[in-house]
C-alpha cells in the first residue's frame, strides 16, 4: 500500500515513518505534508491507498483536507494527541484512529483493517458518512455507524430504543423490534449517545428517553418503555434520573 502522512509537526511525521518502515513492510510512505493544502495536492497527484491524517493541523482540522478531495477510494487512519470532538465524530463513523504517542500494536491493527477494506475496491462510504456527520452535527435526526462482521449499518439515533451491555458487546434494541449486536462496549456508546439525550440508568442499560412511558415504583424504581420492556434503575442513579425526567 502506498501511503501519505499529513501532520503539522515534522518530528511526528518522522516518528511515524520510522514505525511504519520497521513494523509495516507492506506500507510504502510516498509523501508527507505539514498543512492541508499541501496534503490535498499530494493526495490528488499521488493517489495513495492510505492516508495517515492528524486531526489538528495548525489552526485547521484534518477533516478540512478531506473536504478538498473529490474521491473517496482510499483509507484513512486518523492520529491525535488527545480525545476531543473530532474523536467523537470518528467513532460515530466507525473509522480508525490512533492516539499519540503511537503504540505499535494499535498501528498494526489499524493498518491491517485498512488493508482488508482496500481489497474490496469500493468507495470509502465511511468517509462520506463522517463528512456528512460533521456538516450536520446539529441535525434533528443524526445517524450512527454500527460495525458488524459483514457490513457497517447506518441507523438513525432516534430509532434506538435502548442499548444493553452483553459482556464486552452491546445489543441495540430498535423501535422496529430488531436487535443489533455490536462488538464494542456499552461505555463507548454511552459516551457517543449521551450528548443526544440518552440516559445511563444502570451499568448495563442506556435508554432513549423518547421511549420511556412511565416510572414504576416496584423494586425501588423501574423504567417502563413504550415497547413494554422494563429497564432497571440502579440505586445511585434513581434521584438524578427522576429529576431529569420530571418524575
Amino acid at each position: 500500500m502506498n501511503a501519505i502522512i499529513v501532520d503539522d509537526e515534522l518530528s511526528n511525521i518522522e516518528n511515524l515513518r520510522a514505525l511504519v518502515s520497521k513494523h509495516c513492510p507492506n506500507v510504502n510512505i510516498v509523501g508527507k505534508a505539514t498543512d492541508i493544502v499541501e496534503g490535498a495536492l499530494l493526495m490528488r497527484s499521488l493517489e495513495p491507498d492510505l492516508l495517515f491524517l492528524d486531526i489538528q493541523i495548525g489552526s485547521d482540522m484534518g477533516f478540512d483536507l478531506l473536504e478538498l478531495l473529490h474521491y473517496r477510494d482510499f483509507e484513512v487512519i486518523f492520529i491525535t494527541a488527545y480525545d476531543n470532538y473530532g474523536i467523537q465524530a470518528i467513532k460515530f463513523a466507525a473509522l480508525d484512529y490512533i492516539l499519540k504517542p503511537i503504540v505499535v500494536e494499535e498501528l498494526l491493527a489499524a493498518v491491517a483493517k485498512a488493508e482488508i477494506k482496500l481489497k474490496s475496491k469500493r468507495k470509502n462510504q465511511q468517509l462520506d458518512f463522517l463528512l456528512q456527520h460533521l456538516q450536520k452535527s446539529k441535525q434533528l435526526n443524526p445517524k450512527i455507524a454500527l460495525p458488524q462482521q459483514q457490513e457497517i449499518r447506518y441507523i438513525e439515533v432516534s430509532d434506538i430504543v435502548h442499548c444493553k451491555a452483553d459482556n464486552t458487546y452491546t445489543n441495540f434494541h430498535m423501535v422496529n423490534g430488531e436487535k443489533i449486536l455490536i462488538s464494542n462496549s456499552l461505555k463507548e456508546y454511552s459516551d457517543l449517545l449521551q450528548p443526544y439525550g440518552f440516559i445511563r440508568s444502570h451499568q448495563s442499560h442506556l435508554i432513549n428517553p423518547k421511549y420511556i412511558r412511565s416510572w414504576l415504583k416496584e423494586d425501588g424504581g423501574i423504567l417502563l418503555l413504550t415497547t413494554g420492556e422494563k429497564i432497571p434503575v440502579s440505586r445511585p442513579n434513581r434521584e438524578r434520573i427522576k429529576y431529569s425526567l420530571g418524575f
